[in-house]
């Protein structure tokens, strides 16, 4: 029902930046929250940056000063922008969003992109 379209991942040298786009097939402002996880090879996925349907937002330790999630609710489109990359960065970066839930009895349903690889050279 929900599509998330992940885009702008890419290789990149350490320093530099990169933009990535998630869009959505719906409204996000129906969205709970939206994030940005990424996983990189032989590791868990974690956390790297969320907005909430209020527009707060929150970041990975490992990102904060330098990613920057923010939202274009015209377009649909959650975006993560990247500055001062490092190799430690190189992961495939996904798109989630979780439906709002109002009741207890509401359960919360989540949705994934497909991931966009994000490489950063030495």
């Amino acid at each position: 029902q929900v599509q998330l379209v992940e885009s702008g991942g890419g290789l990149v040298q350490a320093g530099g930046s990169l933009r990535l786009s998630c869009a959505a097939s719906q409204s996000i402002s129906r969205f709970e929250d939206m994030s940005w996880y990424r996983q990189a090879l032989g590791k868990e996925r974690e956390l790297v940056a969320r907005i909430n349907r209020s527009g707060f937002t929150n970041y990975g330790d490992l990102v904060k000063g330098r990613f920057t999630i923010s939202r274009d609710n015209v377009e649909n489109t959650v975006y993560l922008q990247m500055n001062s990359l490092k190799p430690e960065d190189t992961a495939v970066y996904y798109c989630n969003a979780r439906t709002r839930v109002v009741t207890v009895e509401q359960r919360s349903v989540t949705y994934w992109g497909q991931g966009t690889q994000v490489t950063v050279s030495s």
